[in-house]
């Protein structure tokens, strides 16, 4: 039987899926499982850093990570690529805190600190019913760490042709430096290391094809990363998206979408539950 809420949603013929392969899959078939038709189409690739100077510095702060009193991991793949299978990295010796922007971040970082035999106690988050997972929302929670001479290592990715500062350099790697700022401002010495290297996809003719199918009406682009946006943009020219929908995982996220001409743009919290409630809020599965 078809109810009013029903006529009011629109009927939702594909999905697409955007995060790096292997995020991408494991998204794809928790919504299957919720009976939406989920399709991965990775707009970002994750690799190690290409640069051997990139890569010494990772090394190094691998094995001497516990000198650090606060380790802060911008995404799961920065876990990943950071803490590896666990070789070459030094065994817990401190009580250096682990920081993390979100559930996704927490839950790789807690299965991590099991290679080096740290507590997850030591994970620090925004609470789970924060309206945001990001850096602004971290802060509160970490922000009394952070005194005149605390160090703090920032572990995130590149992309190639950034604007990326020698290894050496508190800010090497590319991101978002607004808790970097805050930290510096209370008198922690903060560094960075590249951990990871985002490169756009490689577009052959059955990505193309796939991109462009969902363009039509009936299509929703889940949206984690504004850069993933702009390689859509990138790849594909001038395509008109008008006639398809995005649900981005955060406003920075929702504001590309809309610059790039998605017709339809909602926003939704990055948690699996809330993205499902999204999508039964403003969509009817086929």
């Amino acid at each position: 039987m078809t109810t009013a809420a029903d006529v009011r949603r629109s009927r939702l013929e594909r999905l697409v899926v955007t995060r790096p392969a292997g995020e991408a899959e494991r998204w794809a078939l928790a919504l299957q499982d919720h009976h939406w038709p989920a399709q991965v189409l990775p707009l970002i690739e994750i690799c190690e850093p290409q640069s051997p100077a990139v890569q010494r510095a990772l090394d190094q702060a691998r094995n001497g990570w516990s000198q650090w009193d606060a380790l802060m991991f911008v995404s799961s793949a920065a876990v990943k690529h950071f803490f590896g299978a666990g070789e070459g990295l030094a065994p817990d010796t401190a009580l250096t805190r682990f920081w993390a922007p979100g559930p996704g971040t927490g839950a790789a970082l807690a299965e991590a600190l099991k290679l080096v035999g740290a507590s997850a106690d030591r994970i620090d988050a925004p609470p789970v019913d924060a309206q945001q997972f990001d850096s602004e929302a971290l802060w509160p929670v970490v922000r009394d760490q952070m005194v005149p001479g605390k160090r703090l290592l920032i572990v995130r990715g590149t992309a190639p042709g950034a604007d990326t500062v020698a290894p050496s350099s508190a800010l090497a790697g590319q991101g978002r430096d607004w808790l970097i700022q805050r930290c510096e401002a209370l008198g922690a010495e903060v560094q960075a290391c590249v951990a990871y290297e985002r490169r756009p996809p490689l577009w052959d003719a059955g990505m193309r094809a796939k991109a462009l199918a969902a363009g039509q009406p009936g299509s929703v682009w889940l949206l984690s990363s504004s850069e993933a946006v702009h390689n859509l943009q990138a790849g594909l020219g001038q395509t008109d998206w008008s006639r398809a929908a995005a649900l981005a995982t955060h406003e920075r996220i929702a504001r590309a979408a809309r610059e790039a001409g998605f017709g339809e743009v909602r926003t939704s919290r990055p948690a699996l539950p809330d993205v499902l409630r999204a999508l039964e809020s403003h969509w009817s599965p086929p």
